[in-house]
């Protein structure tokens, strides 16, 4: 399997009888899907939104230059932009960010779910996914996900997932219209040899899951 692009997966599981978890690269095609979800969770979604700072480019950008700019990286191998289905609907995005090749082989994970879809164990078994395949064919060593304190959903998917906290970064990412707080949490290969999302299948569980964004 290569890096990318590539397509992932897996069945939901007890929460969801014969429903299916899909990862695929984010396309162009997905703009009304991601704009409707976009704009039904406004309230659910942008308490957790990177935003530019004062003195930064704050031009709008469109979904196709979003994808393009994405499409781009991800050809360069610095970031793997994942869309997320639900049986075949758009229902979030996992991005993989920053990837450091060298003597470091670590990324960074940012991810954010449709409401109508949380509850159901979506976001940790695609989280799971994308940091299985970055262990596996992206050849990664290291993945960490930074979240805010006060995003409780986001930090119930790390810990489902047995995501161990290694520290705490003050005004660490331009949240909200602010500089905001953020709880680091990471996972190198060596901690999960049989993988993420075999361990979280197989029933092993480290907190409640429900989902949201960071």
């Amino acid at each position: 399997m290569s890096a990318w692009p590539v397509r992932l997966t897996t069945d939901l599981g007890p929460q969801s009888p014969g429903s299916r978890v899909t990862l695929r690269p984010l396309a162009y095609r997905d703009s009304l899907s991601w704009r409707n979800a976009r704009q039904r969770n406004a309230a659910w979604l942008i308490p957790w939104d990177a935003t530019v700072p004062p003195g930064g480019d704050a031009r709008p950008t469109t979904f196709r230059t979003l994808v393009w700019r994405l499409h781009r990286q991800a050809r360069r191998g610095t970031t793997y932009p994942f869309a997320v289905e639900v049986d075949g609907r758009f229902a979030g995005q996992v991005t993989v960010n920053n990837v450091v090749r060298g003597s470091a082989q670590f990324a960074s994970i940012g991810y954010w779910l449709d409401q109508e879809f949380a509850g159901r164990g979506v976001m940790p078994r695609a989280v799971a996914m994308v940091i299985d395949h970055c262990f596996g064919a992206a050849r990664l060593h290291r993945i960490e996900i930074a979240i805010r304190p006060e995003n409780s959903n986001s930090l119930r998917v790390v810990e489902k997932l047995g995501i161990r906290e290694i520290g705490y970064a003050p005004k660490f990412l331009h949240i909200d219209g602010d500089w905001r707080d953020h709880r680091l949490y990471a996972i190198t290969r060596e901690e999960c040899p049989e993988g993420l999302l075999a361990r979280l299948t197989a029933g092993i569980d480290h907190g409640e899951s429900h989902e949201s964004h960071e």
